[in-house]
């Protein structure tokens, strides 16, 4: 017999209402697919983690038409906290695995909390669709077969950023977090490089705010070097390393580059007009009806444009509901993982498709170049080239 959550429980983890998911006030009905969404409501990537639930409701809005609903079952979605800490979120997706009885699950924000949820996934042999959470280990050697992730993977932003360093002469410094998405972008970042050089590579805590020290080794480490000497930067919520900037790196002729970001952060490239790397969305980037939908409807909903991992959010939707079509409404987990290999469905970046190997969604990704605008808040990354998925060689490193 199907599970039937207390009211209590149900008003826990109803969304707003202005995110018009469908959300009955008594217990559930038999024909409603669960879906239980866990990311970073609190901790040190919050602000990332809402966009992906704006991203993510919006797109269950876009992709059924504004139903709410797949071949007649409506979608019910449980929203949890896993503040950022893995064992937290490793406890909700069992809770929403077994008390919630969710037929799939999605999230979360940080690469720590994912790797924590995997074997949880496989444990209760339900689908767990990541996003927008990087690591490769994710999709490589902590994978398993329920495990499909729609947001872009380590390999993917290093291969890409590849393209604006991996010159003969360049040498290269690296400042990323010590923890699984600093180590695992940094690794992949190595892997992708076939020509420049990788002289010193700096780890530092998650909330470091002070940049200093750690900037000093990477001055030391490049000052000397001939040619092209190049800080890349790969960090994500809190603290500012841009700031590196005030120690005037250019006085040892020392560049900074970095991958794209969300909008406030990318206020920090202001001082880096002209620096390349790649990006993984930018709203006036892609070209296609549900990106120009989600742009319009952002902005009339939110007075802003949407930003890095709304987009994430509204593609893990659109790819959990084109699952949900092909399968006639049909939640069976096998059904499920049969339908989604190689499955390709749209997103607000293009079409994107479920590798069968390791479920990773091969996407494109956009090579940019900073531009100064006086009258936004953000520096603008204005569009080099796309780079397709066909573009870049992303390594299977699972062990199926």
């Amino acid at each position: 017999m199907r599970h039937t959550p207390s009211l209590g429980r149900m008003l826990r983890f109803a969304l707003p209402a202005a995110a018009a998911l469908a959300f009955a006030a008594g217990p559930a009905l038999a024909q409603d697919i669960r879906i239980g969404h866990i990311y970073s409501k609190s901790g040190p990537l919050e602000a990332y983690g809402k966009q992906t639930a704006i991203g993510f409701n919006l797109g269950l809005e876009y992709a059924t038409g504004g139903t709410m609903a797949v071949n007649g079952r409506k979608l019910v979605v449980l929203e949890k906290d896993d503040k950022g800490k893995p064992d937290e979120g490793a406890a909700l997706l069992a809770q929403a695995y077994g008390d919630d009885k969710v037929d799939i699950a999605v999230g979360p924000t940080s690469s720590g909390v994912a790797l924590a949820m995997l074997p949880v996934a496989e444990e209760y042999e339900k689908v767990l669709l990541v996003e927008p959470a990087v690591a490769d280990a994710i999709t490589g050697e902590k994978w398993n077969r329920y495990i499909f992730r729609t947001g872009r993977n380590s390999s993917q932003d290093a291969i890409s950023n590849a393209v604006a360093l991996d010159q003969e002469g360049v040498s290269i410094a690296t400042l990323a977090q010590d923890y699984a998405f600093g180590r695992d972008g940094v690794a992949a970042f190595k892997d992708a490089l076939k020509k420049a050089k990788i002289v010193h590579e700096e780890y530092l805590p998650v909330k470091t705010t002070d940049f200093t020290a750690g900037a000093q080794r990477l001055f030391d480490a490049l000052k000397d070097k001939p040619g092209r000497k190049v800080i890349f930067i790969i960090w994500a919520g809190g603290g500012n390393p841009f700031k590196i900037a005030d120690l005037d790196p250019g006085r040892h002729g020392i560049e900074v580059s970095s991958g794209g970001n969300i909008l406030p952060a990318l206020a920090a490239y202001k001082a880096f007009p002209g620096m390349e790397g790649s990006i993984y969305y930018y709203y006036e980037i892609p070209k296609n009806p549900a990106n120009e939908w989600l742009v319009a409807e952002h902005q009339k909903r939110y007075q802003s444009p949407p930003d890095f991992f709304t987009a994430g959010g509204m593609s893990a939707a659109m790819a959990v509901v084109e699952a949900l079509k092909k399968t006639g409404g049909d939640t069976d987990t096998e059904k499920l993982i049969k339908t989604m290999e190689g499955m390709s469905f749209e997103t607000p970046k293009g079409t994107m498709s479920f590798r069968k190997e390791d479920h990773q969604a091969m996407q494109s990704m956009y090579h940019f170049r900073i531009k100064v605008d006086p009258d936004k808040a953000w520096a603008v990354p204005e569009l080099v080239r796309e780079i397709k998925a066909d573009e870049m060689d992303v390594p299977i490193k699972n062990k199926r």
